[in-house]
């Protein structure tokens, strides 16, 4: 090679990698977790992580570049990313990374005070880090080898009397802590089924050793107990194997107090092969993928959302057209995973779809020739106006309703005419476009004779408490509470204490039997509780995830209940209607199974879902203006054709998916094609499939 020839190669290499500098994603954002600190004893520390997010969607863990510092190095210390109490008073952790800074509030009380240990609080957490108290160990129905504790800890008071009181100076030994059975066996240093669990040198050993020694004291009963959990950062999108983002998790308790709890939570991923999560809460990224990370506490489960995308810069958004809101929070979860969308399908099917999914009909030739003909630049939007306000559209949603509602005969306890009754009230409703919360309230609060107020019949269909409840929340909330009869769900936020205090909304109906032998009375009988298996107490009725109102003696609770069900209090409801009607749309929810909302079953588009829900709610539950935005985006009209990146995608609404079209309207269109409509019981000949009154009807 020439002298001259290498000065150009060597010349091009450098223009080379000067370009490459250039076009390293830029620091577009810093996020510093938690935003407030709060140090309650000597003993008490709380870790900061702090997240960089760049000009290419990614993020990363940037703790250990930021700087940390305190304001007044008398109240507390910085050590590597923790700060720890020294005196009490109040300063400010300050933290500052790529030209940004953050001040964090810090409190310090207690400083000189070094707590008890409590089962409650150390002990039982030692247990479901250790996975004692698993489903698979002895957390199971009849525990295992002898020894059984409550699931995850539900029932704390009966675990301290199994540890303590059973096998008097085995299980623990309070002479010698170290020949404890529970420590022994943890450790390894026994034969035990479950096999080592922990070092002797490990915090689980140590804790369970200390309150030993210290006589295994059983809690007073105003031990403060743990009334939410906290994860940060709530979401992470890491570039390339390897690559790792901490976590910090945050326990806060009923006496004010709050404990970061990072080492002591037990963690868990649904998708090892994206990002893994080691038990100190750091996340690992595998393979390109998505996986959801959660973490339990207490009877509390939490998550984040973890996109992993491959390490290359190759990638390119080709800058899609945006039609609304929806497109833009579907494009940028697509950015993020390096997806590019399909491109529009073809007006033909486009006209083909709407019809389907709008109204359950094919369209005539002669419309689909004169929509394909016609220039007009808004048409698609044109004819989603259109086929929503014909009554064909109403007949979809009753359709869909009803069978959410389980309007179908039983037979001798929902007879035909009930059935009948019931639906024609939803079809009436939908008509008029009633909000689909005032649909709601009209539901729960439904009193009198069924055959006068249909409504009345949401509880007939289902007579008992436990039923109602479960049923309530599924349909209306999308959350499937039925684990928590028994034990605190294993996947989800919900205790046994939530499922009985919701139950408790549905304890005072009152029913007898009307005029008509065949009609059933709803009343208030203004009377009547559910008492919780463990303890036996009375619970009070409580809203899921929230606080107990307020309710006078005599009041009829469902009221009560109505009015945060279907009101922008609840949190769930607005966001799970929008899914119900967005899974119609796509063969799939964003939470899917649509009625399988969960921490452990998070959306796979999380803005989105909050966003469609709030649109929802400030449209005052307006059906119809939910459904034009979702058929006006881009999104809805995608071809079902992959490209090269999204060929695999089967949950971010990149494409058009191949999906069933619903028994009903399937039958429909065969008929509408044949021109020979079938007569279906009840109804008059050249009714459609769709308008069938009983759920149980079959050909």
């Amino acid at each position: 090679m020439t002298m001259n020839k290498l000065i150009v190669t060597l010349c091009g290499l450098t223009l080379a990698s000067a370009s490459l500098m250039a076009e390293a994603p830029k620091l577009v954002d810093v996020r510093v977790y938690p935003a407030d600190i709060h140090l309650s004893s000597k003993i008490d520390k709380q870790s900061i992580v702090v997240q960089g997010w760049y000009s290419d969607s990614t993020s990363k863990d940037v703790t250990a570049q930021a700087k940390l510092s305190v304001g007044d190095a008398k109240i507390a210390k910085s050590d590597s990313n923790w700060i720890t109490p020294l005196k009490d008073g109040k300063t400010v952790a300050k933290v500052s990374f790529g030209g940004r800074s953050f001040d964090l509030p810090v409190t310090v009380t207690n400083s000189s005070v070094t707590p008890a240990l409590s089962f409650y609080q150390d002990i039982v957490p030692v247990f479901t880090k250790a996975s004692c108290n698993t489903g698979g160990c002895h957390g199971a129905a009849s525990g295992k080898d002898g020894f059984m504790l409550s699931l995850f800890g539900y029932d704390p008071d009966g675990d301290y009397h199994r540890v303590t009181r059973e096998q008097v100076g085995r299980r623990i030994n309070l002479a010698l802590p170290d020949d404890s059975l529970i420590l022994e066996k943890g450790a390894g240093r026994v034969t035990h089924t479950g096999g080592k669990l922990f070092d002797q040198d490990s915090k689980l050993y140590q804790t369970v050793r200390a309150w030993i020694a210290d006589g295994a004291k059983k809690d007073p009963s105003t031990v403060a107990k743990v009334i939410g959990v906290e994860i940060y950062p709530v979401q992470a999108v890491l570039k390339g194997k390897g690559s790792t983002q901490k976590l910090t998790i945050r326990a806060k308790y009923s006496d004010g107090t709050d404990r970061d709890i990072s080492d002591m939570a037990a963690y868990i991923t649904n998708n090892d092969l994206a990002a893994d999560v080691k038990q100190d809460g750091t996340l690992v990224a595998g393979e390109p993928g998505e996986a959801f990370v959660m973490a339990r506490y207490d009877a509390f489960t939490v998550g984040a959302q973890v996109l992993v995308i491959p390490d290359t810069e190759n990638f390119q958004w080709p800058n899609t057209p945006e039609n609304n809101f929806v497109d833009t929070l579907v494009h940028n979860k697509l950015k993020k995973i390096r997806v590019t969308p399909s491109g529009l399908c073809d007006d033909k099917t486009f006209v083909r779809r709407a019809y389907i999914d709008i109204v359950g009909q094919l369209p005539k030739p002669d419309v689909v020739k004169a929509f394909v003909e016609n220039k007009d630049a808004k048409k698609r939007d044109k004819l989603v106006d259109e086929l929503i306000e014909r009554p064909e559209f109403n007949d979809i949603w009753v359709m869909k309703f009803a069978e959410l509602l389980q309007i179908r005969t039983d037979n001798n306890r929902f007879l035909y005419k009930s059935a009948y009754q019931y639906f024609e009230w939803l079809k009436e409703r939908f008509q008029e476009n009633m909000p689909l919360d005032d649909i709601v309230k009209k539901l729960i609060t439904a009193n009198g004779d069924t055959f006068v107020n249909p409504a009345a019949n949401f509880y007939k269909v289902e007579q008992t408490p436990l039923k109602l409840s479960e049923n309530t929340a599924q349909i209306f909330m999308g959350m499937r509470i039925q684990c928590a009869q028994c034990h605190n769900h294993p996947f989800d936020r919900w205790t046994m204490d939530d499922y009985y205090a919701f139950q408790a909304f549905f304890a005072q109906i009152g029913r007898k039997r009307g005029v008509d032998t065949r009609s059933s009375v709803v009343y208030n009988r203004r009377s009547g509780g559910v008492r919780h298996p463990v303890g036996n107490k009375d619970m009070k009725p409580k809203f899921l995830g929230a606080e107990v109102p307020e309710i006078k003696s005599g009041e009829d609770r469902r009221a009560i209940l109505a009015e945060w069900l279907a009101s922008p209090r609840n949190p769930w409801f607005a966001k799970n209607m929008a899914n119900v009607v967005w899974a119609h749309f796509f063969g799939k929810g964003i939470v899917e199974p649509v009625d399988d909302v969960r921490i452990s079953n998070p959306p796979s588009n999380p803005e989105l879902l909050a966003e469609l829900g709030k649109r929802f709610s400030d449209s005052k539950y307006n059906f119809r203006e939910l459904v034009s935005n979702i058929c006006k985006s881009r999104t809805y009209q995608l071809a079902a054709v992959s490209n090269e990146s999204n060929q695999l995608d089967t949950r971010n609404f990149s494409k058009g998916y191949i999906r069933r079209i619903r028994a009903e309207v399937l039958l429909d269109v065969i008929n509408q094609v044949t021109d020979a409509p079938d007569k279906f019981s009840g109804i008059p000949l050249g009714s459609r499939s769709v308008e069938i009154v009983d759920g149980r009807t079959s050909n």
